[in-house]
């Protein structure tokens, strides 16, 4: 691995002060590699350099306990499952239309290349990975907890802000009178006993997907947040509305600057996992909710 002259000299004077016994000269020398994107690792007879991680990886999504003591209006956040090159593409497009004080939180499931997403780490961005990998609910509520705002905006890669989407939600939730807010949704199908959702456009609705939906963060923690049973996102989200409506939250569908890309998490997954899992969520959905019509917004 060619390394810097510059990293090379610290090393240099690093082992010197190691050998002087000054440790604490050692550990800034340390410290300063470490700025440059450089471990040294002490070897027999000499050192030995490793490309510092670009963001901190763990084992188990348990791990995490904390991203920043900032606290900031809002945090965008994303699970990254694969296609890493796709997620760099929907992050520049955040970082490019969100204000200041918005946040950007991503969790990378498992062990992709990361190298597109490196570079992309800033005083606003904070991307972590989890090796082991975890479950979508899992991450979902993860991102939620963990976000260092009261309002959490979640997500999928294949979401690309064209605009600020990020500030009309923002306001609609300082309104006080919806727990959540998105681009995409709509109403549950009566008519063929709740095993439909109809888009009906902007206005309140029954369910939000997970394309992009801002939450209140306290509301979505009180009405149990998403489903951890959830190991796929398709209908995850649905049940996560259905649990803020059966909790007397109301749900606002708008108009917002964003378009989709491919969206690998449903045409580029495993197709008998995808619909099981599916399937699985949904029937879930249909026992605990269907028939309750009382906790769905007014028809339209």
């Amino acid at each position: 691995m060619s390394t810097p002259a510059e990293v090379e000299a610290i090393a240099v004077a690093r082992k010197a002060a190691r050998e002087a016994k000054d440790f604490a000269e050692a550990d800034r020398l340390r410290d300063q590699a470490l700025a440059l994107g450089y471990e040294i690792l002490d070897v027999a007879g000499g050192f030995e350099f490793r490309k510092k991680a670009p963001f901190i990886s763990v084992k188990r999504i348990g791990d995490l306990r904390s991203i920043t003591d900032r606290q900031f209006t809002a945090t965008v956040t994303m699970i990254i499952d694969g296609f890493t090159e796709d997620a760099a593409t929907c992050i520049k497009a955040v970082q490019a239309h969100t204000p200041k004080d918005v946040a950007l939180f991503a969790l990378v499931c498992g062990e992709p290349d990361t190298a597109p997403l490196g570079s992309l780490l800033n005083d606003r961005t904070f991307i972590y990975q989890v090796s082991d990998g975890f479950g979508w609910g899992e991450g979902a509520n993860t991102l939620l907890k963990l976000a260092p705002s009261p309002i959490v905006i979640l997500i999928d890669p294949s979401t690309i802000f064209t605009g600020d989407a990020a500030t009309p939600v923002i306001e609609q939730l300082h309104s006080g009178e919806f727990s959540a807010v998105g681009w995409k949704g709509g109403l549950v199908n009566i008519d063929d006993e709740w095993r439909s959702v109809d888009d009906k456009g902007p206005g309140e609705v029954d369910v939000l997907f997970s394309y992009f939906i801002a939450m209140q963060k306290e509301h979505a923690l009180e009405a149990g947040g998403f489903n951890v049973r959830a190991t796929f996102y398709r209908n995850a989200d649905i049940e996560f509305s259905l649990r803020l409506r059966q909790a007397h939250a109301r749900l606002w569908q708008m108009d917002l600057p964003l378009e989709q890309a491919r969206h690998h998490g449903y045409y580029d997954s495993d197709l008998t996992m995808r619909d099981e899992q599916s399937k699985k969520t949904y029937d879930r959905i249909l026992d605990r909710f269907r028939g309750k019509n009382e906790i769905l917004t007014p028809r339209r």
